[in-house]
């Protein structure tokens, strides 16, 4: 072989090597991206990952093994050139794509599984396919022109490891926060034309010509459909950030709601802190007073575990400036945008952006009234469930302290609902449920009271704001729907929080 020669092939082998790496690169941004492309529709949550990550395997498996079989057939550049190419023109169409799966699905009543499936295999189970066709055809290709297969194999492999995992975390720690979810796949689609483009541009003219016009024709698709205009305000590294115009959910004046993905968080009254619009959160403040009833609420020790839209600690602040306020938002752009847009001051308040747990496991401090307010709709942190965090809760809290939590479960068989309280009532004296009424769906909003003080009266009524009321049906609730010798004690080691709930994500108590 010639130096000229071995010197080309030194070349088509780097190259190779590169298409590897940066195509494996891109899938993995593509994944990470996935959840937060989606969750506006969906959430966030382990089914909605299981789907991202069940989808793109399947689909990087069928390619692998398409690949393989195309490469034995005599498949070369020019082939490999064509599924980088179509994978990023995908990628671009999935942009015009994703509000119309979106919405369908919405539109349709699927369930939070079916939902989160379906938008998955429609967006990304293509572009998966066909950059999975790059690995083993790249390989095959490298080996005409190196024989040792070891090396090869081995390095060829090593790059697609390598490349998955700084685009895992580029997209994670990087990509989105900085460009936003729809300007990184405008990125991944951009770069994988580019690297079709490069090994189509010896070959065919007419073939270029067909690819360099179906990009445009895609892009133009996508400037008409306004596929790059984002349902966020701000993208973080947890959510997908809105703030909405929420005036007719008030009684009077201007209102607005923070919405965190797909889920109205709380709704703040621009001239009246202390109107809690949303119910469960004035269940919140007014059990907690209900418990303080001989007390001056002013004296009291708050520490919020979430704030979201802040407005619960803001309500705290106004009827009593006096009161200490701690609040353990783990997301400091949340914060910001409820400081910004939703008319809250937080500077009586200490503000740490860490998690909840956390915070209590690193604080000396003790505190009279711990609010739970970290659950969004179906989406468990489940590690602020388990016995462990309530021990934890209980350690930090006054003697006669009280802590109150949020709830979402099905009706008439609650069972996460049951667990949790089977888990508190393992660490805590005296243990409620609470309910505004009967419930009017299958999906109901429940707030829970922990303590180790006497137990509040049977009903419980609003003293600010809208005029509510809450009933306990702690005795309702455990002789409905499956018995408590049936539902797992939560802890660490295990907290089946999906499959407790899922009726709700199955649709069968939707």
């Amino acid at each position: 072989m010639s130096s000229a020669s071995a010197n080309r092939n030194r070349i088509r082998l780097l190259g190779y090597a590169a298409t590897v790496f940066l195509s494996s690169a891109l899938l993995l941004v593509l994944e990470i991206v996935a959840g937060r492309l989606i969750a506006p529709y969906v959430g966030v949550s382990l089914y909605t990952w299981t789907s991202i990550i069940g989808v793109i395997l399947a689909g990087l498996s069928l390619g692998n093994w398409v690949g393989g079989v195309w490469a034995d057939r005599g498949a070369s550049d020019r082939e490999a050139g064509l599924v980088l190419a179509g994978a990023g023109i995908y990628c671009l169409l999935s942009l015009v794509l994703l509000p119309v799966v979106g919405d369908s699905a919405q539109r349709q009543g699927l369930s939070l599984l079916s939902a989160s499936f379906l938008i998955a295999a429609v967006l990304f189970a293509t572009p998966a396919a066909l950059i999975g066709v790059v690995t083993p055809l790249l390989t095959t290709l490298a080996l005409r022109l190196d024989a040792r297969t070891g090396h090869v194999v081995g390095r060829m492999h090593a790059l697609a490891a390598i490349g998955s995992i700084l685009g895992t975390f580029l997209a994670g720690y990087w990509l989105i926060q900085t460009f936003g979810t729809k300007t990184v796949i405008l990125g991944v689609g951009a770069m994988l034309i580019a690297l079709g483009l490069s090994y189509l541009r010896l070959g065919s003219k007419p073939l270029v010509a067909a690819m360099l016009a179906a990009t445009i024709g895609t892009m133009g698709l996508v400037a008409l459909k306004d596929g790059l205009a984002s349902s966020c305000e701000g993208e973080s590294a947890y959510f997908c950030i809105r703030v909405a115009d929420h005036s007719a959910d008030a009684p009077f004046g201007e209102a607005r709601g923070l919405v965190l993905d797909h889920l109205l968080h709380g709704i703040n009254h621009a001239e009246l802190p202390e109107l809690l619009i949303a119910p469960y959160i004035q269940a919140l403040d007014e059990l907690a007073r209900a418990h303080f009833a001989d007390r001056d609420a002013g004296e009291l020790k708050w520490l919020f575990a979430g704030g979201g839209a802040y407005s619960l600690p803001r309500a705290v602040k106004t009827i009593n400036p006096q009161a200490e306020i701690t609040v353990a938002e783990l997301d400091p752009a949340v914060t910001e945008t409820a400081r910004e847009r939703l008319f809250v001051d937080t500077s009586g308040m200490r503000v740490l952006h860490q998690d909840a747990r956390l915070v209590l496991a690193q604080t000396t401090d003790s505190f009279d009234v711990i609010i739970g307010d970290v659950f969004h709709d179906l989406a468990i942190p489940y590690h602020l469930v388990t016995r462990e965090f309530a021990a934890l809760v209980h350690q930090h809290l006054r003697p006669g302290g009280i802590y109150a939590m949020n709830l979402v479960d099905a009706f008439p068989d609650p069972r996460l609902l049951k667990a949790v309280v089977k888990t508190l009532r393992a660490e805590f004296g005296q243990v409620d449920i609470w309910m505004e009424g009967p419930p009017e769906a299958e999906r109901v909003t429940f707030v829970i009271t922990a303590t180790d003080a006497q137990r509040l009266p049977q009903r419980v009524d609003a003293q600010h704001g809208m005029q509510r009321s809450w009933h306990r049906v702690s005795d309702m609730v455990d002789r409905i729907g499956a018995p408590m010798d049936e539902i797992p004690l939560l802890t660490d080691d295990y907290a089946p929080v999906e499959s407790l709930i899922a009726g709700l994500l199955t649709g069968e108590n939707q």
